[in-house]
């Protein structure tokens, strides 16, 4: 046999409503538990007996889901659009943003040295310590950079020292051997000449001499030689 079927319309008997009130009263309350936790949904639940007394139940607390429920209600009631309520929002962002920047402007005028006069002592105190520290940093970026072009060029110092060693020393070479030019009689040069190391030094001055000449004493002696 299952349940019958009650009515539902108050109970007239003190201690059976009593009664039904307790057992219906924890039925209830034990749903709103199932819900929250089987639901993760945000649960409230107020009950006020017929003699005052208040049994509530919160997941989290009946104040806070209280507020939300009248936060929702006002934004249900307001019956704005999307549209407007996306302009109203765009709006607040636009404010906070100008706020911003007349804060930073209003920084960067002190940091400049205006608009001094509604500072206070404190405020003009950071300000103070504020700057020494910016200041401190720029000097020691400003130092990294200089011993950097400092090692740059005097790398580039070496390297120039360098280069000049090797170009005396060759201007040195080149001397020496036309100084054995000189040295040798006019009808020796062309052997000379042929047996120096080859350099565009020695071929530049060897063809501005008498080309023709000397090639003609060559042959001469040769013929001489071979006879």
């Amino acid at each position: 046999m299952g349940r019958g079927k009650i009515e539902i319309k108050r109970i007239e008997n003190t201690t059976n409503r009593q009664v039904t009130f307790c057992k219906r009263r924890n039925g209830l309350l034990k749903k709103a538990y199932e819900l929250s936790v089987l639901c993760d949904a945000e649960v409230a639940l107020v009950v006020f007996s017929n003699r005052g007394r208040l049994y509530e139940y919160a997941n989290d607390s009946v104040k806070k889901t209280i507020d939300r429920y009248k936060r929702a209600n006002a934004d249900s009631s307001s019956s704005l659009s999307i549209s407007e309520a996306n302009t109203q929002y765009y709006q607040q962002e636009s404010s906070k943003l100008r706020q911003q920047i007349r804060i930073l402007q209003n920084l960067n005028r002190n940091l400049m040295g205006e608009a001094l006069d509604t500072m206070s002592p404190k405020e003009l105190k950071q300000l103070e310590s504020r700057l020494e520290k910016g200041i401190n940093r720029i000097r020691t970026k400003k130092n990294e950079l200089l011993i950097a072009e400092i090692k740059h060029m005097q790398k580039r110092e070496i390297d120039l020292q360098n280069d000049n060693i090797y170009l005396r020393a060759k201007v040195t070479e080149n001397d020496r051997v036309q100084q054995q030019i000189n040295m040798v009689p006019e009808n020796e040069q062309y052997e000379v000449i042929a047996s120096a190391p080859f350099d565009s030094r020695n071929l530049l001055q060897a063809n501005m001499q008498d080309p023709g000449q000397r090639y003609y004493r060559s042959t001469e002696q040769t013929a001489l030689q071979l006879c």
